[in-house]
């Protein structure tokens, strides 16, 4: 723990002298275009960007969601470098594409391999996601060798349980030996490298009053699957920052959930170091008034606070949910009206009120490098668009730094 705030502040040190030798070189005042998100934001916070594959192996890609060529990929990644000190894998360090098949001979590690050492190579904060997640994680790790009572059972509205996986299932013990297996292995390949963890991702229900999603971990192993994760990734490095990880914490109800689970993980003795708050969020919501209560709410945990997918979805049909459900149609309808424009005011008031705390906030992460990467793309959710021009809303950031 103790190393990793002192990697922060190594990091701080050599963004500001560099910084500071940039402005031996330059009279008079900087162009709008020459000033960086990570300088711009050098005493409050780190600056992240959650990169994809393609980013860390310099290599084209064209896929339904996304399609660059190797021109526009090294575009993408010169923005990376100029205006963020600080990195995240969009999903080369889940489960299913890191140890997607079973057994200690299971493993992908090379896209993961490449992600770090891009990280290390430009000396970038590196952060890991995600460890523990009910989504993209492989069927052989819940499977078990003879059918396990209530395999199918139904949930408490009386539907039948919708997860990929119906079959056989391990037993706790054999899923709680997996956990730690795959925990070892991952987070002790990059034991020194990589500094955060999102150790369990999106754990808290949306639903009614229960406080934990109904998910396969919580079925098998039973509500202490969040802290036995917390414990094996402290086991496999306990120097790492320990994260929580969830969305709508905008949401009051669902604000109330994660403060009530960390609170009793707190009580356990158990080392969640840090909350990271996805905020995917829109163009309508919430206001300044609401994030503010939210990190206020989240402060009072004693924590520090990530920011750990930040977009704006512009969409029309995104602007009823802020889910961050794969599944989810948020892009759709088209753009709402002076999209941009209110795209630009609400992340403004997003980063006054980050500057506001940023006593609790620590590092503030985009989900992608721009609209032309973004996994919500057609709601352009970021401050760059897809030919990694700044937007309305880059401008709206950078204004709210310099103010006092």
């Amino acid at each position: 723990m103790q190393r990793y705030f002192q990697h922060l502040l190594t990091i701080g040190r050599v963004f500001s002298i560099a910084s500071l030798c940039i402005c031996v070189f330059v009279s008079g005042a900087a162009a709008a275009d020459d000033t960086t998100l990570k300088d711009a934001y050098k005493d409050d916070f780190l600056m992240g960007v959650a990169i994809n594959r393609t980013i860390a192996t310099d290599t084209a890609v064209s896929a339904d969601n996304v399609d660059r060529d190797l021109d526009e990929v090294r575009a993408d990644t010169a923005v990376v470098l100029k205006h963020f000190n600080s990195v995240s894998p969009e999903n080369d360090l889940k489960w299913a594409l890191i140890h997607p098949q079973e057994g200690p001979d299971g493993y992908d590690w090379e896209p993961a391999d490449a992600f770090v050492a891009f990280g290390e190579r430009n000396n970038m904060h590196i952060v890991g996601h995600t460890l523990v997640w009910h989504s993209q994680t492989p069927n052989w790790v819940f499977a078990g060798k003879v059918p396990a009572p209530g395999a199918e059972r139904e949930d408490s509205r009386g539907r039948r349980n919708r997860w990929e996986y119906t079959g056989p299932r391990a037993t706790r013990e054999e899923l709680l030996e997996r956990m730690r297996d795959h925990i070892h292995a991952v987070v002790g390949r990059y034991k020194g490298k990589i500094h955060a963890w999102d150790v369990v991702n999106e754990a808290i229900s949306d639903e009614g009053d229960e406080v934990l999603r109904d998910s396969l971990w919580r079925q098998i192993i039973g509500d202490d699957f969040i802290a036995k994760a917390f414990e094996y990734a402290h086991e496999a490095d306990p120097d790492a920052l320990l994260r929580y990880n969830d969305y709508s914490l905008e949401n009051p109800e669902k604000r109330a959930k994660l403060i009530k689970l960390i609170k009793s993980l707190q009580e356990q003795g158990v080392p969640v170091m840090a909350i990271g708050t996805q905020a995917h969020i829109n163009t309508s919501w919430p206001s300044y008034e609401e994030f503010d209560r939210a990190i206020t709410e989240m402060k009072e945990l004693g924590l520090p606070i990530h920011v750990t997918e930040l977009d704006i979805n512009a969409a029309e049909r995104g602007q009823d949910t802020t889910t961050a459900d794969l599944s989810a149609d948020v892009s759709g309808g088209g753009l709402v009206d002076q999209a941009m424009a209110r795209q630009a005011e609400q992340y403004a008031n997003v980063f006054k009120v980050l500057k506001k705390h940023k006593d609790a906030v620590k590092v503030v992460t985009f989900w992608g490098a721009n609209d032309g990467v973004s996994w919500r793309a057609n709601g352009r959710p970021l401050l760059f668009d897809r030919e990694n021009q700044p937007k309305p809303a880059f401008d709206a950031v950078i204004e709210v730094a310099k103010e006092k």
